[in-house]
């Protein structure tokens, strides 16, 4: 069963939003360096962000791209191109193709039947 893994949070203004969600739920909230994204921590986690609490999931924010972008779940699966063709056959949509994240792993989003977007992500096995 694949899993819900991380969130994303789009923002009109990055700090108004990242001031709304420490001082109402005490997250911790980082910019990545050399990219235009920021680490949400929800709870502890190692340094490859991974939370030490089973269950828990931390997340990121970033710049919405669109207007009305909502937040998006992204799901961990075993591969992208795989859950790409079942997507298709059962009626959703590509959104954004597969890419790398540097060498993290790999990401895509696909739209659902209804309409809202997830993300997909695929961690190489080294």
């Amino acid at each position: 069963m694949d899993k819900v893994i991380h969130f994303e949070i789009p923002t009109d203004d990055v700090k108004r939003a990242q001031d709304f969600y420490k001082n109402i739920f005490g997250w911790k909230i980082v910019e990545v360096p050399g990219m235009d994204y920021y680490f949400v921590t929800t709870v502890e986690a190692d340094q490859n962000m991974v939370p030490k609490e089973p269950g828990a999931i931390n997340g990121g924010m970033l710049k919405r791209s669109v207007p009305g972008e909502q937040p998006i779940i992204v799901i961990q699966v075993t591969s992208i191109d795989e859950h790409l063709k079942k997507i298709s056959n059962n009626g959703g949509k590509l959104i954004l193709p597969k890419m790398a994240v540097g060498s993290f792993g790999f990401y895509a989003r696909v739209a659902d039947t209804e309409g809202n977007v997830i993300g997909l992500w695929e961690t190489p096995h080294h």
